[in-house]
């Protein structure tokens, strides 16, 4: 193809050629226009499809708790990680065009060189990628979110930070526990909406069974009525069944229904009362037996045992 012949005057007199660089320059700023394009499709693109996968997981999942602010922030979170990887590529890529094409560069050897280094970045930082993956699921699927008290990676506790890449947990004894998103394969949620009461309480043989479950669902019943404790509780305690016939009593199970995160308020409450009805009631929970030697060994015999 022949060069363009654009001729200008300059006003200092002469002639100059700028069919050379005309070319050139505007083949750059095609280059730059498609890469400004292609970012900003890809930024549509992906929030079309992040917002629809929010908003089925909304209608269909359990994202439907969290608020608009919190949906927005998710969507808004996921959409950068999306847009800022394909961003990368896309500049790489037009900036690699432009040395070839304005600049007459011979691209071959860098790209050659781009790939040996995106090997051994990948390889390196794999698990990194695969922590940043999973956390957006986690965020998409509403697995969990902060405030929340959950078991994933053999750890438990409240959940107190989150990102894409790791999630921060206290547990109990005020520790606190840094879980890379990667490694989440199992997430428990033990605070999702509602929860059990599931105590299992042991009376000993003999006791009539029917009086000991009256009195642990009136127990139940009066916790529910409770100005206190009522709020917290959805379907009062009661026995659902006798669960076990053990060595050294019968096991009644207790269920319950209460709001999420409630759970060991109220089973410590229930305990302690059902601890006072049974007393109050003549119901006797089973006690372990000991048995003590005491005195000296009488010859040809045996020593005295005393049970406790």
């Amino acid at each position: 193809m022949a060069a363009l012949d654009v001729t200008v005057a300059p006003p200092w007199g002469g002639q100059v050629d700028l069919g050379p660089y005309v070319g050139p320059a505007a083949a750059m700023l095609g280059i730059l226009v498609a890469a400004a394009i292609i970012v900003r499709l890809t930024h549509v693109f992906v929030r079309g499809i992040v917002r629809a996968l929010l908003n089925r997981e909304n209608v269909e999942g359990t994202a439907h708790e969290l608020t608009a602010a919190e949906l927005k922030k998710r969507q808004d979170t996921i959409e950068a990680l999306v847009v800022n990887v394909v961003r990368f590529f896309v500049v790489v890529i037009a900036a690699l065009m432009v040395l070839e094409t304005a600049f007459r560069l011979d691209i071959g050897p860098a790209i050659a060189g781009l790939g040996i280094i995106g090997i051994a970045v990948g390889l390196g930082t794999q698990n990194l990628v695969r922590d940043y993956l999973n956390g957006a699921l986690i965020l998409v699927e509403n697995q969990y979110s902060i405030g929340d008290v959950v078991r994933i990676a053999g750890v438990s506790g409240k959940v107190e930070d989150f990102t894409l890449r790791r999630t921060t947990l206290r547990d109990q004894d005020g520790a606190v526990h840094t879980v890379p998103n990667g490694l989440v394969t199992v997430a428990t949620n033990l605070t999702r909406e509602w929860a059990r009461v599931n105590e299992d309480v042991r009376v000993v043989y003999g006791t009539d069974i029917e009086k000991a479950t009256a009195v642990v669902d009136r127990v139940g019943r009066e916790l529910a009525s409770d100005s206190d404790w009522g709020p917290r509780i959805l379907e009062a305690p009661r026995v659902e069944r006798v669960s076990q016939l053990g060595e050294y009593g019968v096991t009644l199970k207790i269920l319950g229904t209460v709001r999420a995160s409630e759970q060991w308020a109220v089973s410590g409450e229930l305990r302690k009362r059902l601890l006072a009805a049974f007393a109050e009631n003549g119901i006797e929970m089973p006690q372990p037996q000991r048995i003590v030697l005491a005195g000296p060994k009488a010859r040809g015999g045996t020593p005295r045992a005393k049970a406790q």
